[in-house]
């Protein structure tokens, strides 16, 4: 379990997009499987689904974004449900947050594109899913998602 910055989400937080900007605008695809042990690797798995508002196919007007940071931590925005519907069955292992859905489906290796993966479970995942049995055209749900940043 760790969450893993590919080198576009490094270079892009260290320049002058910041986190909040570099991941609004982006989706989660879900995946069964192990992941990856990088983001800039291309997806392994299936892809069980594609969180977005509401679980919406109108892009852009569906990608997700973040509320403001407070705390050092980025959440979700409030406002937006983030949903899937299930595309395939599986056990959802783990997820890749694509920043940039236009010009990047997450399936190849690339060390330009922002991406954020992370482990999935029920509990003790970097994402927690009440359900990881994912079924084709069930609908599902992300509730909490944050990202923390302590430096002590």
């Amino acid at each position: 379990m760790a969450i893993r910055f590919s080198t576009g989400l490094k270079n892009a937080v260290l320049g002058t997009s910041g986190l909040k900007g570099s991941l609004d605008a982006g989706v989660i695809n879900i995946y069964s499987g192990a992941q990856p042990s990088s983001a800039d690797t291309g997806a392994s798995g299936t892809l069980l689904g594609v969180v977005t508002i509401d679980g919406g196919a109108t892009f852009p007007a569906d990608y997700i974004s973040f509320d403001a940071p407070v705390d050092g931590v980025l959440a979700k925005a409030a406002l937006e449900n983030w949903k899937f519907n299930g595309a395939a069955s599986g056990t959802a292992g783990w997820f890749r947050y694509i920043a940039d859905p236009a010009s990047d489906d997450g399936s190849a290796t690339s060390t330009v594109h922002p991406r954020l993966d992370g482990s999935i479970a029920r509990s003790g995942g970097d994402m927690n899913l009440s359900n990881t049995s994912i079924t084709i055209g069930a609908p599902n749900t992300v509730d909490v998602f944050q990202i923390a940043i302590a430096l002590n």
